[in-house]
């Protein structure tokens, strides 16, 4: 619901229309919906088992021969087919809705640009223009702070820069101008002809001035476009199981060419195929093994100096390329993440029910109360477990498998143990049972004490 309320604050009173919104809430709520469902059944599965244990039905039940795994056999069918329904609608649903609502955010911000433009960097969005600011406040997110513009429209770089104190974003709705309105401010104009040399620029005149209130009218015909348009389609999470399990080895084999291509570049900057190794038949030896001694000074310094420009400028190109390595494994590594974790995830039903089940039958407490908060502790800790396994993979610290899978490998143990416990009629922690192992290990030492005295 949070993500609903955050959603509707950002476009409610915006210019945007209703149905656009409803759409908008509508997408947002079918990709809230894999995440909401596993803690529906958790959350449900304790309530429901507590309130059963709280009013005496399971011991009724055993008392009749109806043991635990017999009577919730059906719960455990539904909970399965629940769990289907779920990887089905996180394969094909979620990527549609994901699809939708990306595509319509991005076309509601070109309809809209104030709504585009992010403080504490520089809005590219805006036509011929370059808005940067350090925050944006008002009832309509329409007012700002510390503005500073760089005005391309001349087509001759940023020779336009306006700086101002304060700003205000005023658009009416159907018209093509975006009126920005900036306050005790500066303007600075470099005046420049298309050829001049460098030397004539540097003599060519600017003009510069303090200004009260300055008016800028910015043509946004270019951004109005169909809501409904599809312009992003290939993002890892709007792709099904079939079509990223056909993305991912043509990504594999990009990336692989990429790092054999930069190889093969490092390998000829290196000289390294003029390295020979000769028979020993042909080696000279009146030369010495240190290389640099068979070289007069001048030479030695000569090499150096060669062997150190080229160690540089290869550090120099790996270190330009570096980030474009790490952003192409990355982005390969959230295609594999995306693909294992619509498995692993679709468990997660069936996972956390054989916790909550156990669990409500052990406390023995139904209601909103104590159910409500165990279910939120424990779906917080698969949650984050979750995220903290997706981003190692995503650094590539684990693989894209483990990292997935790291959130059902810590809590199936725990639905394992509260399973048997509960099958069992034990407590959910037992001192006597825990310590009693380790009491029978010193009275059996001592008695052995005793009998050697």
């Amino acid at each position: 619901m949070q993500m609903l309320w955050l959603a509707f604050d950002n476009f409610a009173g915006k210019g945007i229309g209703v149905v656009i919104i409803l759409k908008f809430l509508w997408y947002s709520a079918l990709m809230a919906t894999p995440q909401a469902l596993p803690i529906g059944v958790l959350l449900s599965s304790i309530m429901t088992l507590g309130s059963l244990s709280e009013k005496y039905e399971f011991a009724a039940a055993k008392s009749a021969g109806v043991s635990l795994p017999r009577l919730m056999r059906s719960t455990v069918v539904l909970v399965c087919m629940l769990s289907i329904l779920s990887f089905f609608f996180y394969d094909h649903v979620y990527p549609y809705a994901v699809l939708k609502q990306l595509n319509l955010k991005h076309n509601i911000k070109k309809k809209q640009p104030a709504l585009a433009l992010v403080p504490g960097s520089f809005n590219t969005e805006i036509p011929n223009y370059q808005i940067k600011f350090d925050e944006k406040y008002g009832e309509e997110q329409n007012l700002l702070k510390k503005v500073l513009i760089y005005d391309l429209s001349s087509r001759r770089g940023n020779n336009k820069i306006i700086t101002a104190e304060r700003g205000k974003i005023l658009s009416e709705e159907g018209s093509r101008y975006m009126t920005l309105e900036l306050y005790d401010g500066y303007y600075f104009e470099h005046h420049k002809k298309n050829g001049a040399s460098y030397s004539e620029r540097l003599r060519m005149p600017a003009s510069h001035a303090d200004f009260k209130e300055y008016t800028i009218n910015i043509d946004m015909s270019s951004f109005d476009t169909d809501v409904e348009r599809l312009q992003y389609t290939k993002n890892f999470n709007m792709l099904s199981l079939k079509q990223l399990s056909d993305t991912i080895p043509t990504l594999k084999k990009t990336y692989d060419e990429y790092i054999v291509s930069r190889a093969k570049n490092l390998f000829l900057v290196l000289d390294i195929e003029d390295l020979h190794q000769y028979p020993d038949s042909l080696v000279n030896k009146e030369l010495s093994t240190d290389i640099l001694t068979n070289f007069e000074l001048k030479e030695q310094n000569e090499i150096m100096s060669t062997a150190v420009s080229k160690i540089e400028r290869t550090l120099n190109n790996n270190k330009s390329y570096k980030d474009n390595l790490k952003n192409r494994r990355k982005w390969l590594n959230l295609h594999d993440i995306e693909y294992y974790n619509r498995i692993a995830f679709s468990m997660s039903c069936l996972l956390l029910f054989f916790i909550g089940a156990p669990l409500g039958s052990i406390i023995r407490t139904g209601g909103m109360g104590l159910p409500m908060i165990l279910a939120i502790a424990i779906y917080v800790l698969y949650f984050f477990s979750n995220t903290f396994g997706k981003n190692m993979a995503e650094e590539s610290s684990v693989t894209a498998l483990l990292g997935s899978w790291i959130a059902v490998m810590l809590m199936l143990p725990l639905a394992i143990t509260l399973t048997w416990r509960a099958t069992r009629d034990k407590g959910l922690f037992d001192i006597k049972t825990f310590f009693s192992p380790l009491v029978q290990l010193i009275k059996t030492l001592f008695s052995k004490n005793r009998e050697n005295t």
